[in-house]
């Protein structure tokens, strides 16, 4: 984020590209969902978002100065793809008459369907990010133990697979809880004081 603040030279051209990356996928995401609803299908989806990335991009560089880092800075940049993703969306939709404006999906009032865009951007990324902790933090073993846990394998099967007892598995859990939280935490997903 630091090298968006300077405005010129290659580290700011290098976050440039990989902020449009991250908006390209964020944008691809949104008019796949959303443009078949407005009768847009094909390469003309591929190209909406695309103008999406790059309208997003030239309004955050223009407006990075104001980000005060009251969230990560990818859910804020993620609201302005957002808009602009439904700024081109409803645009088409007014210049295409037969385009389907359908309100029971909540797809222009996102609150009436209990799921607004930022909250779903933000539980993907600690899915992401819990993931990535699992294949990096944890040793083979409280992978093992773990994923066995959450497939709801009852423990006494477990032990007797693993040749050990129950609280053996208490205390791998235990350590892999604490090396979870730790990763989220350290990548800023959590909080510590929760």
């Amino acid at each position: 984020m630091d090298a968006l603040e300077g405005g010129r030279g290659p580290q700011f051209e290098q976050a440039c590209t990989q902020l449009y990356e991250l908006l390209v996928r964020i944008a691809v995401g949104e008019v796949f969902r959303r443009g078949p609803r407005y009768g847009i299908a094909g390469p003309e989806l591929s190209d909406l978002a695309h103008q999406a990335a790059a309208d997003a991009l030239m309004r955050i560089t223009r407006k990075i100065q104001e980000f005060r880092g009251d969230a990560r800075f990818t859910t804020w940049a993620f609201r302005f793809v957002v808009l602009e993703v439904s700024s081109k969306l409803s645009r088409h939709f007014w210049r295409v008459p037969h385009a389907r404006l359908d309100l029971v999906e909540g797809v222009q009032v996102p609150d009436r369907s209990g799921i607004d865009p930022v909250s779903h951007y933000q539980a993907r990324e600690l899915v992401e990010a819990a993931r990535d902790a699992v294949e990096t933090a944890l040793s083979a073993r409280q992978r093992r133990v773990f994923t066995a846990v959450v497939n709801g394998i009852p423990l006494e099967t477990l032990a007797s697979e693993l040749e050990t007892n129950r609280n053996a598995l208490y205390k791998t859990m235990f350590d892999v809880r604490k090396k979870l939280r730790a990763q989220l935490i350290a990548g800023g997903h959590l909080s510590s004081s929760g």
